[in-house]
């Protein structure tokens, strides 16, 4: 079978199915096609078992800057406005309380301190003390004998706002909602692997085993299997893929009402240890996620293990890198400990001693390791700074393609994603993209307003953003002349416009 397009989509996960949306919503482009490689829409890590069915929005997630958040609120209220848009409440999003949770003098003077820089951005966010969340969330206070905890606790933290996502149903609700857009062709093709894609002269052949797809502009959403491709053709050479596989455990029952998230190690990439009520196992707490270097592509499928090899392209500096990120402590010590997590019959155990940190008359008997549940994050590293890199990496080669990685928080971007590619489309294609509609739609003015963002200030903006986060990784991250520890966990990663917040010119 031979068909042409004018945009081709690798993978209908999240991220996929959202820019097929926007694309057939938005632009003047008729002809979409998305190539998905299983039998089905969403079966690796926006499958429901594989995250943590969570929108991002950086109030309650304590390793995110005043200014990532901002930009991650944005992002997160596109997935809302998309959701109720739709009429998708309690069948795709959902409501619970969320909090982080602060235990000990230290973590309680940083949640207290953060929760005042925070206020402003997140005008619902509450403190709650001991005696709140007696009533909030109890089992977060009481032990084995019904004895309040000694620890000093804290909760910061909102409630009736939406908090929880089923990606995959989204990811259906997308893509059934792009192909009703009249006058266009939206094509979903599953069981659809693409095994090669070739430049030709004004198109790009994308070649299946047993279709040939032409398109003008091809977009590869294929999770750890992007930089694989993009490998195979020449591009992103200076990248290597690290495969983060999360697993969770699984309660056998209801304990907790809502989201409780901890403190987070800045120095980690990974999310700290936390509790969500599951919306796909009738609301039982799901504890995790733990992080374990698999040398896999994807978890729960067989092969894709010299896949792996390919994409790693292991070489001196990639054992620099390794090296120098075990050079930490608490980067060791969290490797080692999550990798005793997956063995069988002391893994149990080990967990539980980490999720009484939450709830301290946690019973072996009301835990159970989920299986088949978890899915595999790209962690990018960059051979040529010579680190891990923080957050997503997106490749452009500037004639047509584009690859994108998205680990956490990749599916509360997907809206914002989306629009960020589009751009790239449009352009390239020489199509439109209508503004004021996507805007209308999907943009939430109020947070605009709040954070005082005009469109004219609007680089200026995402400039200091990126420097932000490009501060932040420094400070955090081994490079392969770091010989000094690194920052103390309570130096807090505040940002250096902290005190100048109120004098930007926007």
């Amino acid at each position: 079978m031979n068909k042409k397009y004018e945009v081709a989509i690798i993978g209908a996960g999240i991220s996929g199915s959202a820019l097929a949306y926007e694309l057939a919503r938005y632009t003047d482009i008729k002809s979409i096609c998305i190539l998905e490689k299983y039998d089905d829409i969403a079966t690796l890590n926006s499958s429901e078992k594989a995250n943590s069915q969570t929108i991002h929005f950086g109030d309650i997630e304590t390793n995110y800057t005043f200014e990532k958040a901002i930009l991650t609120k944005q992002a997160a209220k596109m997935v809302e406005k998309y959701c109720l848009q739709y009429n998708l409440e309690n069948e795709v999003i959902f409501s619970h309380q969320k909090m982080a949770l602060g235990i000990g003098d230290k973590e309680v003077e940083f949640m207290l301190e953060r929760y005042e820089e925070f206020k402003s951005l997140f005008p619902n966010l509450q403190v709650w003390t001991k005696e709140d969340l007696k009533k909030i969330e109890p089992r977060l206070i009481y032990d084995f004998d019904h004895k309040e905890r000694k620890e000093r606790i804290v909760g910061v933290g909102s409630i009736g706002e939406w908090t929880t996502v089923n990606y995959k149903k989204m990811s259906i609700s997308l893509i059934e909602n792009a192909k009703r857009e009249k006058n266009k062709q939206v094509d979903l093709f599953t069981n659809s692997e693409v095994l090669d894609i070739t430049k030709l002269e004004n198109q790009f052949l994308l070649t299946t085993k047993d279709k040939k797809i032409y398109a003008d502009f091809v977009v590869v959403n294929a999770g750890a299997h992007s930089l694989y491709l993009a490998h195979k053709m020449g591009y992103g050479l200076d990248y290597s893929c690290l495969p983060i596989a999360g697993s969770f455990y699984m309660t056998v029952k209801k304990i907790l009402n809502g989201k409780v998230y901890m403190v987070q190690n800045p120095k980690l990439p990974f999310a700290a240890l936390h509790g969500d009520p599951d919306v796909a196992q009738n609301g039982n707490t799901r504890f995790g996620p733990t992080a374990l270097v698999l040398p896999k592509l994807e978890r729960y499928k067989n092969g894709t293990y010299l896949d792996f090899f390919k994409t790693l392209r292991f070489d001196r500096v990639i054992l620099k890198i390794f090296t120098d990120l075990l050079k930490d402590s608490d980067i060791r010590n969290y490797i080692f400990k999550n990798i005793l997590f997956e063995i069988p019959i002391i893994n149990k155990y080990l967990f539980i001693q980490d999720a009484r940190k939450i709830i301290p008359s946690l019973k072996m008997s009301e835990i159970k390791y989920a299986k088949n549940f978890g899915g595999v994050r790209p962690q990018v590293l960059d051979k040529n700074k010579q680190k891990l890199m923080l957050g997503e990496a997106s490749i452009n080669s500037g004639d047509g393609i584009i690859f994108n990685m998205t680990p956490s928080p990749g599916a509360t971007s997907c809206l914002a994603n989306a629009k960020r590619d589009i751009l790239q489309i449009v352009k390239f294609l020489n199509k439109n993209f209508n503004y004021e509609k996507f805007e209308n739609e999907l943009i939430d003015k109020e947070h605009f307003d709040e954070v005082k963002i005009n469109d004219e200030n609007h680089k200026l903006f995402m400039s200091k953003i990126r420097e932000e986060i490009r501060l932040f990784e420094e400070k955090y991250y081994y490079s392969s002349s770091y010989t000094e520890d690194l920052p103390d966990y309570w130096e807090k990663p505040y940002s250096p416009w902290r005190n100048k917040r109120d004098h930007w010119s926007f």
